[in-house]
């Protein structure tokens, strides 16, 4: 098991998920976002079933980001009640997973030093 993350969020506009996107990856708390073309959502919301025409942000960073990722998304999204979704990446190419990590900003080591 990796400490790296995939992390799906689902938006109403191209220009919501590119606006989002785009600062999770400027300030490191994501390797990468990927917007998918237009998809097709049908789910439950006030009682009724919707369906609606949306994007899907597939965001690669690692469980310790998750927080800030999770918040920085509320800040910026237009949803109500908008779709975090935090899925483990259990294996990947070593390559790739080390680009991942290069490529986040590095949690806070909580060691204490010893003089």
């Amino acid at each position: 098991m990796t400490n790296k993350v995939v992390i799906l969020v689902t938006v109403a506009k191209k220009r919501e998920g590119q606006a989002i996107a785009r600062q999770l990856v400027e300030s490191k708390l994501a390797a990468c976002v990927n917007i998918t073309q237009p998809i097709e959502s049908l789910y439950h919301w006030e009682g009724k079933i919707a369906r609606d025409r949306e994007y899907q942000l597939v965001i690669k960073s690692t469980r310790e980001l998750f927080p800030k990722i999770m918040a920085a998304v509320a800040e910026l999204h237009s949803y109500k009640t908008p779709e975090i979704i935090c899925l483990p990446i259990i294996e990947g190419s070593r390559q790739y997973l080390q680009w991942i990590d290069n490529s986040v900003e590095r949690p806070v080591s909580h060691r204490k030093t010893v003089p």
